[in-house]
């Protein structure tokens, strides 16, 4: 059995969120290690099912280990979350009574050196949440135009030197082409303004962009996030853990979205648009980790969680 290591952040705040003693059909849309997985079956009622998928092989047969003393009572899929209505018509569930979704890279991915997603340790330029194919992080690198590169390292990793990079990119692969994440990490640092490199190492921007690239993370994720809210039964939850502003924004839009009601001009007599109210908003401002938790767990200092409960 592959050893997948991951702490999971916020996890008695998600739990407090979820509510899982009730029983009934959870979704964990990104299962990881298992850890939001286990907890929710082991305070759920013994009728309590859990479904969940992920699109990383090793997740899945880590969680499925880790998941073992509650056999019988969950799925797991090899599918992203966002194909979340194929996964509930194969394990027969319509309604769910909570929705775990955590968007953080898990430590095992990180610490995992050939997987190429760390720019602490030098490794193949891959960062694909499923290893079995498509895009990699050198096809982006290697591939895409220095015009092109520069948006995804702006509007992805909101890094305020994304021209500067992608120029000395360009101008590196046409030399030769770049494999590694040392590579890249290198070039990175030494496009930056020196006074700006006082804060440790400069790449985390860059190969945050790139990874979400490679991975679509934020194409549908929207969609996503309001389809599953919707998938409620009254009075269920969804916890929603982001680690970037780019999803948390998404995040926090959607829930907004969903937690108005009639949206006509307060002149009109009556109301013609028909939105109703789909979920209560119940963190005004997003949930982050504690002292403690950011002593034990650097990982969780950019975790922002939100719930909501549908009406």
């Amino acid at each position: 059995m592959i050893f997948f290591s991951h702490q999971p952040v916020l996890l008695e705040e998600c739990m407090q969120g979820l509510a899982p003693g009730r029983g009934g059909v959870y979704f964990d849309g990104t299962v990881g290690g298992g850890g939001h997985s286990y907890e929710i079956l082991k305070r759920s009622t013994p009728e309590g099912r859990l479904i969940a998928c992920d699109l990383d092989e090793n997740a899945i047969a880590a969680a499925t280990d880790r998941l073992s003393p509650f056999a019988g009572r969950f799925q797991i899929f090899k599918s992203n979350f966002k194909q979340y209505e194929e996964v509930l018509a194969a394990a027969g569930a319509d309604r769910l009574d909570g929705v775990m979704l955590d968007f953080g890279v898990s430590s095992f991915q990180l610490d995992e050196v050939s997987r190429g997603f760390s720019y602490l340790k030098d490794a193949p330029l891959d960062m694909r949440m499923d290893v079995s194919g498509g895009l990699t992080a050198a096809d982006v690198v290697n591939g895409y135009s220095e015009e092109r590169l520069a948006a995804i390292l702006r509007d992805y990793g909101e890094e305020r030197f994304a021209k500067r990079i992608a120029k000395a990119v360009a101008e590196q692969r046409r030399k030769k082409r770049i494999e590694s994440t040392g590579e890249l990490a290198r070039l990175v640092e030494d496009s930056i303004p020196a006074k700006f490199r006082q804060n440790g190492p400069c790449a985390r921007k860059t190969f945050q962009a790139i990874r979400i690239e490679v991975n679509g993370e934020l194409e549908g994720l929207g969609e996503a996030v309001r389809g599953l809210a919707l998938k409620l039964k009254k009075g269920g939850r969804i916890c929603v853990l982001t680690f970037h502003s780019l999803e948390d924004r998404i995040v926090k839009n959607v829930f907004r979205e969903l937690a108005e009601s009639c949206t006509c001009d307060k002149s009109l007599p009556v109301c013609v648009c028909g939105k109703k109210k789909e979920i209560e908003i119940l963190t005004k401002k997003p949930v982050t980790a504690g002292e403690e938790e950011l002593r034990e767990n650097p990982r969780s200092k950019s975790a922002k969680l939100r719930i909501a409960e549908r009406v």
